[in-house]
C-alpha cells in the first residue's frame, strides 16, 4: 500500500528550495544524458569502421607493387616493380591461400556507353575469386566464371547503380551491351555490396579480356584470402607472399618499399583494440558525470539532513527506529536521483533514435558515423547504476541522521 503521508513529505521536502533541488537534479539529468548520447556517437564510429570491414572478406591481404629502395645483387635502387600473371600463378599455390583475384585498371578518364548515353563509371578487371573477396551479393544473373577467363569473354557484371542509371521503366539489363573504350561487353549480372554507394557504381570485366584487348600481361594488384585461421598465421602467410615475390622480382625481402601489404586482419584486430579503449574511456566519462551529479544529491541530502535536525529528533523521541529514519531519507535520495535520471536516459534515447530516424529516412550517410544506436544491455546497466547511485547518496545522509540525539536535536 502507497504510504500517501511520505510522499507529501518527500514533495515538501523537495519543494523547500526549489532552485536548489533542480540544480541538483540537472546535474544527475545532465550526468546520465551524455553518457547516453556518447554511447550512441561511439556506437556510430564504430559502425562505420565495421561497415568499412564488412566490404571486404575479413582475413584478407592487398599487395600492391612499389619502387625498391634498397641495392640488391648489384641492382640499383628505384625500380619499378611490376605484376604480371606469373605472380598471379605464383602466389596462388602458396598453402592456406583460400581465393586469390588479380586487379587491372583501365588508366585515364573514359565513359560507359549504352544507346547514345554516355556516363562515367569506374571499371575493374579481376579474377572470379574476387567475388568472394568483395562479399559482392549478385541480385541478378551471375558473376565471372573460369570460363569467362580463359575463353577471354567480352562480358561484364555491373552494380545495381549502374543498372538503375541506364535502364529505366522496368527494363532487363541482363543480355545488353555496354561500350566500355570501344569494345562491348555483354552484361551477364547485376550485384549490390554492403559498403559505400561507390562499390555499387562499379563494373567488373575478366582481367584476362582486358589485359588481351590492352596488349599488356599487367596485374595492378593482388589480393587474397585466407579463410577462417589466426593472425598469427596471417602474418606468418603475408610474410611468405613478399618472400616470394622478392625472389621473383629480384629485390630484398627486407625492402618495405618494393612491395607494400595491407593485412585487413591485423588493421580489424587493432580497431577493435582502439574501440574498446573508446568504450572504456566513454563509460569512464559517463559513469564521471553521474558520480558528480550523485555527489550534489548527497549534498543536498546532508543539508536537508541538517534542516530537520529538530524533527528527526522528535520522531526518534516517538519511538522512531533507526531503519525508518534511513529509508525515509535514501527514499528521498533514490526518487530524485531517478526522477532526473530517467528523463535524462529518456531524453538521450529519444535524440539518438530521431538521428538515427533521420539518417535512415534521408539516406544520409557519413563516412565515419553510421547507424548510432543503443545497446538494451547497456540502458539496463545505466537504470541500475542510478538506482544504486541513488541509494548511495542518501545512505551517508541517512545514518548521519540516525545519530543524531534527541534531546539534542529538540534543544537546538
Amino acid at each position: 500500500m502507497i504510504d500517501i503521508d511520505k510522499w507529501q513529505e518527500i514533495f515538501s521536502s523537495l519543494g523547500r528550495h526549489k532552485l536548489r533541488t533542480f540544480l541538483t537534479a540537472f546535474a544527475v539529468w545532465w550526468g546520465i544524458f551524455m553518457l547516453v548520447i556518447l554511447l550512441g556517437a561511439g556506437t556510430g564510429l564504430e559502425n562505420s569502421q565495421k561497415r568499412n570491414f564488412s566490404d571486404d572478406a575479413t582475413n584478407s591481404i592487398f599487395i600492391r607493387p612499389g619502387q625498391t629502395s634498397q641495392e640488391y645483387k648489384g641492382l640499383p635502387p628505384g625500380r619499378f616493380i611490376q605484376f604480371d600473371n606469373q605472380d598471379f600463378d605464383l602466389v596462388s599455390k602458396l598453402e592456406g591461400i583460400q581465393h586469390i583475384t588479380g586487379r587491372f585498371y583501365f588508366w585515364g578518364s573514359f565513359f560507359v556507353t549504352y544507346q547514345g548515353e554516355s556516363l562515367s563509371f569506374d571499371v575493374r578487371c579481376v579474377h572470379p575469386d574476387h567475388k568472394v573477396i568483395e562479399n559482392t551479393k549478385i541480385t541478378e544473373g551471375r558473376y565471372l566464371n573460369q570460363s569467362d577467363i580463359d575463353e577471354f569473354r567480352k562480358v561484364c557484371v555491373i552494380g545495381d547503380l549502374v543498372a538503375e542509371s541506364f535502364f529505366k521503366d522496368g527494363e532487363d539489363p541482363i543480355g545488353k551491351n555496354l561500350t566500355i573504350r570501344n569494345t562491348k561487353y555483354k552484361i551477364v549480372g547485376i550485384f549490390t555490396d554492403s559498403g559505400s554507394d561507390r562499390e555499387r557504381r562499379y563494373i567488373y570485366l575478366p582481367i584476362s579480356t582486358a589485359q588481351k584487348i590492352s596488349g599488356r600481361d599487367r596485374i595492378n594488384q593482388l589480393i587474397v584470402e585466407l579463410g577462417d585461421i589466426p593472425l598469427e598465421e596471417s602474418l606468418k602467410i603475408e610474410n611468405e607472399i613478399k618472400n616470394v615475390l622478392a625472389v621473383q622480382h629480384k629485390f630484398s625481402p627486407d625492402d618495405r618499399e618494393a612491395i607494400r601489404t595491407f593485412n585487413l586482419a591485423e588493421a580489424f584486430q587493432e580497431f577493435q583494440t582502439v574501440f574498446g579503449f573508446i568504450r572504456g574511456f566513454i563509460w569512464f566519462v559517463g559513469i564521471g558525470s553521474i558520480i558528480a551529479g550523485v555527489i550534489g544529491v548527497s549534498n543536498i541530502m546532508l543539508i536537508v539532513v541538517k534542516e530537520r535536525t529538530k524533527e528527526i529528533g522528535v520522531r526518534k523521541a516517538l519511538g522512531a527506529t533507526p531503519r525508518s529514519i534511513v529509508t525515509m531519507i535514501v527514499q528521498e535520495s533514490i526518487f530524485l536521483t531517478s526522477i532526473a535520471g530517467y528523463l535524462g536516459l529518456a531524453c538521450g534515447l529519444l535524440l539518438v533514435g530521431g538521428l538515427q530516424s533521420v539518417m535512415e529516412s534521408n539516406d544520409i550517410e557519413i563516412e565515419f558515423f553510421y547507424n548510432p544506436e543503443i545497446d538494451l544491455g547497456m540502458v539496463i546497466f545505466a537504470l541500475f547504476i542510478l538506482i544504486l547511485s541513488g541509494a548511495v547518496a542518501g545512505l551517508i545522509p541517512a545514518l548521519q541522521a540516525v545519530k543524531i540525539n534527541p534531546v539534542i536535536a529538540m534543544k537546538s
